[in-house]
């Protein structure tokens, strides 16, 4: 049996090892990653996975993919994983473009991420499949400046520079030009940068970046730091939050059988944290040493039910994939339900 001791983290993007973060990023990334699992509150009983024909659970192991740890301290504050049947490794990296790009080149099974980031993985021929979803508000990222900035709104970003993270394709490009688009402003009428969001965190803490559009926990992080908001994402993005899978590893008996097992144990985790704010809360700060204050506000935003992918998912995510073609954030058309499965669980 696997207990949750065995686990390692595997560290695929260099930029986690640069030197230059301030106290904020190496916490956010790395204490989340190093720590090793608590194990102090239980999400309850779960049932055996349903095994794969002819399939040794115990010989199988699967890679789970993640951002800056926010899966791993869910499944750790719920213990969602003790007693599993097969081995798991954990793999964080800082944002989308460097996990998908893990999944892409097999060296993850699976991959959490926005509506958006899994859009364009797939356009760019990354073979995954859509698997469970979370339905939150968008307040989770927007658009920051500084308190003391000139700039009161969105129709003041005409003619400036505005950092976007993580990279071409994200949540928050979509939700930047939705911002233009609702103050009568063009796509055009801004620059628009890309960075990886902890080298743009260190740049805006040293006010090297005047505007940026990020998500949590960067995004909430600065807003303590001093940051004002301009717009979030509330009413622009569709708050989606998916959990996605490589076609090769669905395709592996074992593998499949073991991530379906993980998406119910998911599943019972994002319920024990709706129920449990204060533990979760609790556990999430000890992982990532923010404030407790900070770290209850972080988790209540993600503390979402995870659930089986609905044709209502599917059309809010058609939505966002056809309307991004149209602004020139995909490069192609995508069709949702040719990269959703929707058999693998079911809650």
């Amino acid at each position: 049996m696997y207990t949750a001791k065995h686990e390692i983290d595997l560290f695929l993007t260099p930029h986690l090892h640069m030197m230059r973060f301030n106290h904020i990023n190496k916490v956010l990334i790395l204490s989340v990653a190093f720590l090793p699992l608590l194990g102090l509150y239980g999400c309850g009983e779960l049932a055996s996975p349903q095994k794969a024909t002819n399939v040794d659970l115990s010989q199988v192991t699967v890679v789970l993919g993640d951002q800056v740890g926010g899966t791993r301290a869910l499944v750790e504050a719920a213990n969602a994983l003790e007693g599993v049947p097969y081995k798991y490794k954990w793999a964080s990296f800082q944002g989308a473009a460097p996990l998908f790009e893990a999944l892409r080149v097999g060296a993850v099974d699976t991959a959490p991420a926005g509506d958006l980031p899994v859009l364009a993985a797939a356009v760019g021929k990354t073979p995954l499949k859509i698997l469970a979803t979370k339905v939150g508000k968008g307040e989770g990222l927007g658009i920051i400046v500084h308190a003391d900035s000139p700039i009161k709104g969105v129709a003041d970003l005409k003619g400036k520079t505005v950092v976007v993270s993580s990279a071409r394709g994200s949540v928050s490009q979509y939700q930047l030009y939705g911002a233009l688009e609702e103050v009568g402003l063009k796509r055009t009428d801004v620059t628009v940068k890309f960075v990886l969001p902890t080298d743009a965190s260190a740049a805006f803490s040293s006010k090297s970046i005047e505007v940026w559009a990020t998500f949590d926990p960067y995004f909430y992080v600065a807003q303590q730091n001093g940051g004002r908001v301009l717009r979030d994402g509330q009413g622009i993005n569709s708050g989606l939050s998916l959990i996605t899978a490589s076609d090769k590893a669905l395709a592996d008996p074992g593998k499949r059988a073991a991530i379906a097992d993980f998406l119910k144990r998911l599943n019972k985790a994002s319920d024990w944290a709706i129920a449990n704010p204060d533990g979760y809360a609790q556990v999430y700060a000890k992982l990532s040493r923010l404030p407790l204050n900070t770290s209850k506000s972080i988790t209540q935003r993600s503390a979402r039910e995870l659930r089986p992918v609905s044709d209502d998912d599917i059309r809010a995510l058609q939505t966002v994939a056809d309307r991004s073609y149209k602004d020139q954030i995909l490069p192609a058309q995508i069709e949702v339900r040719s990269i959703t499965d929707q058999s693998i669980w079911t809650k």
